[in-house]
């Protein structure tokens, strides 16, 4: 792990002042993404979901992750809207659980919720009854998720910023360049 954490400063501070604010939270970046690559690289499904305010990011991030321009290969990487279009009608724990069945005969390698939105979202219940969700959450701490404030001015250029950092990181862990 210490050689992952190694190499995520090194990477934030590669960005300069881009990224500056990433260099007091890369702990927590570390610790959280490090498992979530594990289970990439054991062929676990990243299911990708966002509140209303970040479908943009959701489109952005589906899109950039398996670039026609990139040198690895197509990665797992799916929207949970495409697969369950009436995702927005979800209200239960019973409907989560129904999901998550269909999900699991649907990805029988195994799934991970990658959730980027509001934690007062009713979507977001989706991602926080799975312990093993990966969440960049907004306006509350959680385990397994990533702190960030939706009433921060900058908050689409950081998650640009995330975005790219996490690209940069799946490329270091296909291409053997760290260990986790």
């Amino acid at each position: 792990m210490q050689e992952f954490m190694k190499w995520t400063l090194d990477a934030i501070r590669s960005e300069g002042l881009l990224l500056s604010w990433m260099e007091e939270k890369r702990v927590e970046w570390a610790n959280l993404l490090a498992p979530r690559l594990k289970y990439l690289l054991n062929g676990r499904t990243f299911i990708v979901f966002t509140d209303d305010d970040r479908e943009w990011f959701e489109t952005y991030l589906l899109k950039k992750i398996n670039s026609v321009n990139s040198a690895r290969p197509l990665l797992p990487f799916v929207s949970l809207k495409s697969i369950y279009p009436s995702l927005d009608d979800i209200s239960s724990k019973e409907q989560i659980m129904l999901l998550e069945d269909m999900l699991s005969i649907v990805f029988p390698n195994g799934y991970v919720y990658f959730y980027i939105g509001k934690s007062s979202d009713k979507k977001s219940q989706i991602a926080k009854l799975n312990d093993d969700s990966y969440m960049w959450l907004f306006d509350e701490q959680v385990q397994n998720s990533f702190y960030l404030s939706s009433s921060d001015d900058k908050l689409d250029t950081k998650l640009i910023s995330l975005y790219n950092l996490l690209d940069k990181s799946i490329d270091a862990t296909l291409f053997a360049e760290l260990s986790l």
